[in-house]
């Protein structure tokens, strides 16, 4: 199947609302074919069902490297050493690897670990609001939804939290990486500067151990054979990245949904027991991460009707399949009641987020805690005139400005 249409991925217009145009992908070119900024041919896969299958595909691996032809390998590029550590990371490989890197972080993140943190993610809301009540109004992203979960995973890494602007904009530019022509010189000067902070403080935890994941994985790295080096560096980049990206955007896109859904805001004020609820709709109308991270085909691989040659790069569209009109009853309505709700906001398979409790925990406490304390808080400007993030991998905004 053929689209006679073109979608440019970083324009304003499609970042302000790509869903119509997903909706059209859907109907009539599922799996398709576009350019990236520099020239790379990129595959959207947008119905849930090929979305699902492409996740558990594993012809479709992560180390594009392993699998491209010479000449997909000089267009692709060859990154400096800074970013070839960030692609190393867990998300960016396929088991045995992913599987040894996975499991030594996962305990740290079991439904009953992220438990224990309620009473200090609750504590860390309540100090952002006790700072901002007194003005009446506040920008919402940067007051509250980007420092809650950047301090709650800073802590629990072991990160002085008062670096957290500086984590913010390398984090921005790995997130932005793909929207320009030489992505590797936005990236390269953002990735040495955060492989420099980590030197100074892996050495001084080496020093001096303390009780926090950083000194866990530095022990697992000095114990042999479970996380060289280089691994060490990629997963806590992974972490402080990942570790906040997802919930800054869930919390952000979260509230700009029931602000433009003021009945659905009136029912979760009324009823804050379907926060639970609620935050899988969030999750699912208008997600924090809009694509999964990169999968190449491994050798020629059909999807649907469509054939996607060895080396070439698979793009799986989450946003697109959690509105697809086959698989949701009312795909584009917000419903905080919703219980068939099975989307893929935090992928499917092997990959699938190990921090989904944290940032649903992080969700919950944010938006519930927000709602009870300021029961008339309204958008200061439009949702029209609201500007979003530059991005394929995230979707969220870049502010929000409101007043209670």
């Amino acid at each position: 199947m053929t689209s006679t249409f073109h979608i440019d991925l970083f324009a304003p217009e499609f970042t302000k609302n790509p869903y119509p145009d997903y909706a059209r992908l859907r109907k009539e070119a599922p799996i398709h074919r576009v350019l990236l900024p520099d020239g790379r041919p990129l595959w959207l896969v947008t119905r849930y069902e090929d979305v699902v299958a492409a996740l558990k595909n594993p012809r479709l691996v992560k180390k594009g490297s392993s699998v491209m032809s010479p000449e997909q390998l000089e267009k692709y590029g060859h990154p400096p050493k800074s970013i070839e550590l960030f692609f190393s990371n867990m998300l960016s490989v396929d088991p045995p690897d992913h599987t040894r890197l996975r499991t030594l972080v996962q305990k740290a993140f079991t439904p009953r670990r992220i438990e224990q943190l309620r009473p200090r993610i609750q504590e860390i809301a309540n100090t952002l609001l006790d700072a901002v009540q007194p003005q009446g109004q506040m920008e919402f992203i940067n007051a509250y939804a980007f420092p809650l979960p950047i301090i709650a995973i800073a802590e629990l890494l072991g990160v002085p939290t008062e670096d957290r602007e500086e984590l913010r904009k390398w984090s921005n530019a790995a997130i932005e990486m793909e929207s320009t022509e030489d992505r590797f010189a936005l990236l390269a000067p953002a990735m040495d500067a955060f492989v420099e902070y980590l030197a100074n403080m892996f050495a001084r935890r080496r020093e001096q151990p303390q009780d926090d994941l950083i000194t866990a994985l530095i022990e697992a790295e000095e114990a042999g054979d479970k996380l060289s080096e280089d691994e060490l560096y990629a997963m806590v980049i992974l972490l402080l990245i990942a570790g906040h990206e997802t919930t800054v955007n869930l919390i952000g896109n979260g509230m700009l949904a029931l602000l433009t859904n003021p009945d659905q805001m009136r029912l979760l004020q009324e009823q804050p027991n379907l926060i639970h609820t609620a935050i899988e709709e969030f999750l699912r109308y208008d997600g924090p991460v809009e694509t999964s991270t990169a999968r190449f085909a491994s050798e020629d691989v059909t999807i649907g009707d469509q054939t996607i040659p060895r080396g070439e790069q698979v793009m799986v569209v989450l946003g697109s399949a959690d509105r697809d009109e086959q698989r949701f009853a009312d795909a584009d309505t917000l419903d905080i009641t919703r219980t068939d709700n099975r989307h893929v906001a935090f992928g499917h398979g092997i990959h699938f987020c190990l921090g989904a409790p944290l940032a649903r925990l992080e969700g919950e406490i944010a938006i519930n805690t927000v709602l009870r304390r300021f029961p008339n808080i309204r958008m200061q400007e439009t949702s029209e005139s609201l500007v979003w993030r530059r991005s394929l991998l995230i979707r969220g905004l870049q502010k929000l400005p409101v007043v209670f």
